[in-house]
């Protein structure tokens, strides 16, 4: 399979909160979910929960992060999603959208730090 990746990606869970900015196709919400990123690399991350989230929703992103003490919040957009566990465990693709220059920065830091 070919590496699409433009930018390492550092494995391993950490806690996130998820607030539905708006699904595809229906009125925004503001429903908040909690789950685990799997991976994380200043352009997205992968994340697992138990809900489905359509392609294109946008979603806010606050990463608990092991050892920063700082949290990090994203806004991003489903960019693909697949059933892990008949229909009952997802985990989607995400692409940050909309990130402020300090949060960028602190995801380059601890990406970059963390993958040494």
């Amino acid at each position: 399979m070919d590496e699409r990746r433009r930018v390492n990606r550092l494995v391993g869970e950490s806690e996130v909160t998820i607030t539905i900015i708006s699904d595809e196709g229906a009125n925004p919400k503001e429903k908040v979910l909690c789950s685990k990123s799997k991976d994380i690399s200043v352009l997205g991350t992968r994340i697992q929960f138990n809900y489905y989230l359509p392609v294109n929703t946008l979603i806010k992103i606050d990463f608990n992060l092991k050892d920063l003490y700082h949290k990090i919040t994203a806004i991003g957009k489903v960019i693909w999603i697949k059933a892990v566990y008949e229909d009952e465990s997802y985990e989607a693709g995400i692409q940050f959208i909309d990130s402020i220059p300090e949060e960028i920065s602190l995801q380059e830091n601890y990406v970059s730090g963390k993958s040494r």
